[in-house]
């Protein structure tokens, strides 16, 4: 009879002959009969008895609790993955080439609605000028040929932030600390006093390596509603045998400052209430990717193995033979050698002046090659490609580059999938860490009065109003076409029927609709100066069509 026990572990009392419980014996109500040997749980998921679930007993945990404590060993094996297998690092690289590309491109939408409840002035017609004089300024800091935007003054504003999204994607984190450098501010040197610092996550820790408490959890110090407060950075990294006593030091640095200007800036996924730091995208697969890294290694290793073979010459004489003729004094060995050297030496054949190996009569030459032991290795490395390519957000065929075996059908909707979690990502790294970094900036801006020419008589302050002034969009890498003609077709006839718009159908190509615009105004006039025929696109001969009077009748 099998053991059954409750939830205490506790073994039940047995069953009754016939295995049917009876009504007083604790098994249900009365009249209730138990059949034998059926489960206790309702919920497979709840099962103990079964050998897939009997040994399974994770812990529950806080997020910190499960994360800070073996954040640091996670974030290495993920970093070495990242390094060392191509296949990892080719998924990193299709992220980002698919989420920033080489430029983040900012597209300044201030909230004019919210804005003229402050004051009178703010419309649409104001938030196209204010829009250019923005983006015009943002130009000019993030592109800054001397680079003081960054502290380090070697990255721009686009490089930064792909750096950032690479440490979110794999280290789990982004960070930025926003430093004041008014010293750098001159002539031929830094046009605003604004820098920013991209900080490995590494060393966002709690002071000498403390356990988490209350108020600490990984570095990111909190209040009693879970708000963070300041972040302690060690001023250089723990590894750092160079800077061994900085590597021991912490800066405690405020969220924001008094003025409400953004000192830091922390970027994560939760993936549950109350985290405070983040993991990275191979967590989940990381024993996977490894092993497929080390299957990898040993198919090699056989591969190499199979490429080796012997090759040696098969004689007539056997060592029976080779025994005998040494007993009679070598002479039917001595006459066997002579000739494989006359054969090979004195009468080599010959073709065309290319010497023939020749072999003595009798010989041979064989090989012994290595069979492969292996089979459905490329089946079996697809499949866990499969696995690692679905955490990542992407589809196999973008981490392998291999489309041989894909159709416009399937391509399409893989990429369509695939789209969907990159522009998740993409969206929520611009809320996360680019939007912050742009409103930081644009609080110098405003405070210095750099926009005074834009805004309207009594303005309200940018801390006022913040959110509304830093409303923006960030126009980054082409969806591009599988097919062009018919997706450039569908986007046409979505634009026709209202379904979609101009603005839209370009930011999905990363273009600016009004850049789009104006250089197609600048090319008519160019079609019109030059005396030739405007393309159909340009509508011209449609509107001379329609504006041209109609012929009267001709009387019969």
């Amino acid at each position: 009879m099998a053991l059954i026990v409750d939830s205490t572990g506790k073994p039940f009392a047995d069953l009754p002959a016939g295995g049917r419980a009876r009504a007083d014996s604790g098994w249900g109500g009365p009249g209730i009969t138990q059949p034998p040997y059926s489960s206790l749980f309702p919920y497979e998921a709840s099962n103990i008895q079964t050998p897939e679930m009997g040994q399974w007993f994770p812990y529950i945990r806080s997020p910190d609790s499960e994360i800070n404590q073996f954040r640091d060993r996670m974030v290495a094996r993920s970093r070495d993955l990242a390094r060392n297998d191509g296949w990892a690092s080719g998924g990193i690289t299709r992220i980002l080439d698919n989420t920033i590309g080489a430029h983040l491109r900012l597209s300044a939408n201030p909230d004019w609605r919210v804005l003229r409840r402050f004051a009178k002035g703010f419309d649409a017609n104001w938030a196209d000028d204010f829009r250019q004089a923005v983006e015009a300024l943002w130009r000019l800091y993030s592109e800054d040929l001397g680079r003081y935007n960054d502290l380090s003054r070697q990255l721009t504003v686009s490089q930064q932030l792909r750096l950032a999204l690479r440490h979110k994607l794999i280290d789990g984190e982004a960070l930025f600390v926003s430093y004041w450098k008014p010293e750098r501010v001159g002539r031929g040197a830094a046009q605003y006093a604004t820098s920013f610092l991209v900080v490995d996550p590494d060393r966002l820790s709690n002071p000498y390596q403390m356990v988490d408490t209350k108020y600490l959890r990984g570095g990111v110090e909190v209040d009693d509603d879970g708000v963070p407060l300041a972040y302690h950075i060690r001023k250089a990294h723990q590894n750092d045998w160079y800077n061994a006593v900085e590597s021991m030091e912490w800066e405690r640095i405020e969220r924001e400052d008094e003025d409400g200007w953004r000192r830091v800036i922390h970027d994560f996924e939760r993936d549950r209430a109350g985290q405070n730091r983040g993991i990275g995208v191979f967590t989940p697969v990381l024993a996977h990717a490894k092993m497929l890294a080390r299957y990898y290694g040993v198919e090699l290793q056989a591969a190499t193995v199979a490429t080796i073979f012997g090759t040696y010459v098969t004689s007539p004489f056997d060592p029976k033979m080779i025994e005998s003729a040494m007993d009679s004094d070598g002479e039917e060995l001595g006459f066997y050698q002579d000739l494989r050297a006359d054969w090979s030496k004195e009468r080599p054949a010959m073709l065309n002046s290319v010497r023939i190996p020749t072999l003595a009569p009798g010989e041979d030459i064989k090989q012994v090659a290595a069979a492969h032991p292996h089979s459905g290795f490329e089946e079996f490395a697809h499949e866990m490609l499969r696995s690692i390519a679905a955490a990542l957000g992407v589809s196999a065929e973008q981490i392998t580059q291999d489309w041989s075996k894909t159709n416009y059908s399937s391509a399409r909707a893989a990429l369509l999938e695939s789209w969907k979690t990159l522009s998740r990502r993409n969206t929520e790294f611009k809320i996360g860490a680019a939007t912050p970094l742009f409103a930081t900036w644009l609080q110098e801006a405003m405070e210095r009065g750099d926009l005074d020419d834009v805004l309207p008589n009594r303005p309200p302050d940018f801390i006022e109003a913040a959110t509304a002034y830093s409303r923006c969009d960030w126009l980054g890498v082409a969806r591009g076409w599988v097919d062009p003609v018919k997706e450039k077709q569908g986007a046409v006839l979505g634009m026709d029927a209202g379904l979609s718009t101009l603005k839209r159908e370009c930011a999905e190509q990363g273009l600016d609709w009004e850049e789009v615009l104006a250089q197609r105004a600048i090319e008519l006039k160019a079609f019109a100066r030059l005396g030739m025929k405007p393309p159909s696109w340009s509508g011209v001969e449609d509107a001379k069509e329609a504006s041209a009077p109609e012929e009267e009748p001709q009387p019969q």
